[in-house]
């Protein structure tokens, strides 16, 4: 899917990560084909061992795509790397394959980045696939965020300033602004920035990544924007969804990972002592709800056992031993 004149570079190379993501896939470049609008664009599919006929279908319905095969799954931050290592265009945009571009969403988040010539990095609204707002971006992780999404505060208070502060669910998404970090599921980043900064960091498997990258951005002088004139739909979770205890692992480990590379070694270590506590109060509330609860006492089993092997693995490895190999579905 490429309409970029030969011998020029296009506007926009779409780079799209994808594993075992087949019919949302299928969706997410329909979508592009309708809605690029006058750009000249080129897309790009990072697949990452998928096992569900995902590069097969790429190949038969979209031949104009650029299909990179991976025979191993590199995670997110490496498959975007491909991506971008191969991209041509002025703008390179990060498009989760479980994103629908709108009409227009993608022409006028490359306006606002013209007219933004200091930014590195674009987000916009996400929608939910009922229309509804989906929060778009958030702080960097830190203490007090990671204490405060643990506890699940956020969730009961999602107004409130301080409470909800990390996705910044407080705030409606109305006006353009500068942010910490915006959600990897749509990145515009500018080329010229790309080419400072550098990719993403592999170090991180997925999760984290987009926020490192726009620590980076932002620390290099090339400042995140958030501009609520184009919206995406983001289904959300689609390639993780089977296998929520091993992501939300994952989630937490990624996370140490950021402070340990972000912060100092006591802030690090006060950040792995949270988890561990958060993890052993889990594992033995779930694991009596277990014994206590006939009717969902599979559900609760379950639980426990997560949380008890996110604990061993965090004891006995540190953060890496949660950024486990991808599980298989």
């Amino acid at each position: 899917m490429t309409n970029a004149v030969r011998g020029e570079s296009p506007d926009v190379s779409i780079v799209i990560a994808s594993w075992n993501t087949r019919d949302i896939l299928r969706d997410c470049l329909a979508s592009i084909g309708r809605h690029a609008g006058k750009l000249a664009i080129e897309v790009i599919v990072v697949d990452n061992a998928s096992q569900d006929g995902s590069p097969d279908m790429v190949r038969r319905e979209f031949p104009s795509v650029r299909l990179i095969a991976n025979d191993l799954n590199r995670g997110f931050a490496g498959a975007n790397n491909q991506g971008i290592e191969v991209a041509a265009g002025r703008y390179v945009l990060l498009l989760n394959s479980d994103a629908l571009l709108l009409e227009g969403s993608l022409p006028e988040a490359v306006r606002f980045a013209d007219a933004n010539p200091q930014a590195g990095v674009i987000g916009c609204r996400l929608l939910n696939a009922d229309r509804s707002l989906q929060p778009s971006c958030f702080e960097y992780p830190s203490l007090s965020n990671l204490a405060l999404v643990l506890s699940r505060l956020p969730v009961l208070f999602p107004h409130s300033r301080f409470l909800a502060k990390e996705r910044m669910t407080w705030w409606p998404h109305d006006t353009a602004r500068p942010v910490d970090c915006v959600v990897g599921a749509f990145m515009l980043a500018r080329r010229e920035a790309i080419e400072k900064v550098g990719g993403l960091d592999p170090a991180f498997f997925m999760y984290a990544e987009e926020a490192d990258w726009c620590r980076r951005m932002n620390q290099a002088n090339w400042p995140v924007l958030f501009t609520p004139s184009a919206s995406v739909v983001h289904l959300g979770g689609a390639s993780s969804a089977p296998v929520e205890g091993a992501m939300f692992r994952q989630l937490q480990g990624s996370t140490l990972l950021f402070m340990r590379k972000h912060y100092s070694r006591l802030y690090y270590w006060l950040g792995c002592l949270l988890i561990w506590l958060f993890l052993a109060s889990r594992s033995t509330a779930w694991f009596a709800a277990g014994l206590l609860r006939s009717g969902s006492r599979t559900r609760a089993w379950a639980r426990a056992r997560d949380s008890g092997l996110g604990l061993w693995q965090l004891t006995s490895r540190g953060p890496r031993g949660l950024c486990v190999e991808p599980p298989r579905v």
